[in-house]
């Protein structure tokens, strides 16, 4: 436990992350040692993060009360979130002892401030979730929600509920930085070794878009693949772009080819027992779409990483079929 279908604009997102000279651009945007985000913009690092979460509107009294699942989070004082504090561009902690920061770590901090008041965003709990635990920590109440670049699928839809979709990404692949030039896409794929995380959508999209793969790892967590991947047990990394492009945002030596070839959008994790957290949350994510709180955040955050405007977010609600 740790405390402390495309929609107009999605494409030119893709298309410009495909086209970044990862490696370079990255170290452009500050330090690559993992000490910490060079996020925020203009203000420091952090500022433009700050800034962003700062904005986030605060629920009515009613709204709170029309909620057990708001009201228990309000009573208790906290917000227990899963997901990770390891990765560079969505969730990252602090070493300095302030809030993490990242898409995802904003998104949080924003819901917490939603429900908990102005100073919600310093009232999280950050519990650790893997890819093989954060439905059952969402079952069993262990974490009030998961906020962890999760992937709506219909097989996660059956066991727990998803608010958003809050962000647009897309499977993609990671290669060691020298052979960029020899793999761009699923295609390059045929024959070689590679490595995913168990229970992620990343096999899924092995198994329909890579025509005769050698071995195909599967590995518990984002830092047992990377390790394969420059290791050379591993040929290419298959994941969600969100979690890939954090692992170059802090390692030059591994890089994002090509486009996402498979759509990945990113819910946030909710049990079934809590019927009216649903609603809740997503009108929460209308509120900081319509007020230009999303944008902000994504241009403090993967908009550091990624250049060009900000996608056109998506609609809370339109869950995948």
């Amino acid at each position: 436990m740790t405390t402390s279908t495309f929609r107009p604009g999605r494409r030119a997102l893709v298309a410009a992350a495909a086209a970044l000279p990862l490696g370079a651009a990255l170290a452009a945007c500050g330090s690559d040692t993992g000490d910490g985000p060079s996020l925020g913009g203009e203000g420091g690092a952090g500022g433009g993060f700050a800034d962003a979460v700062a904005s986030g509107p605060v629920a009515e009294d009613a709204a709170i009360e029309a909620s057990a699942w708001a009201t228990r989070i309000k009573e208790a004082g906290t917000l227990k979130r899963g997901g990770t504090v390891a990765n560079q561009v969505f969730s990252l902690a602090d070493t300095s002892g302030g809030n993490p920061t990242g898409f995802d770590a904003g998104i949080t901090q924003l819901l917490a401030r939603y429900i908990l008041g102005e100073d919600g965003a310093d009232k999280v709990e950050y519990i650790d979730t893997t890819v093989d635990t954060r439905e059952t920590m969402v079952q069993n109440g262990t974490v009030d929600c998961v906020i962890a670049t999760y992937s709506i699928t219909p097989e996660r839809l059956e066991v727990i509920n998803f608010a958003g979709p809050y962000y647009l990404s897309g499977t993609a692949i990671q290669v060691r930085a020298e052979d960029a030039e020899s793999i761009s896409g699923p295609e390059d794929l045929t024959g070689k070794n590679l490595v995913t995380q168990s229970n992620s959508t990343g096999i899924q999209a092995i198994e329909e878009h890579v025509t005769d793969p050698g071995d195909v790892q599967q590995l518990p967590d984002n830092e047992s693949c990377v390790a394969a991947l420059k290791q050379g047990r591993a040929d290419a990394y298959v994941l969600d772009q969100g979690v890939l492009l954090g692992n170059s945002k802090a390692d030059p030596d591994v890089v994002v080819v090509g486009e996402p070839f498979v759509d990945d959008p990113y819910g946030v994790g909710l049990s079934k027992d809590d019927e009216d957290a649903l609603d809740f949350v997503n009108t929460f994510l209308q509120a900081i779409i319509d007020d230009g709180t999303w944008e902000k955040l994504w241009t403090a955050t993967i908009g550091e990483v990624v250049p060009g405007d900000a996608p056109e977010p998506p609609v809370p609600g339109d869950l995948p079929a």
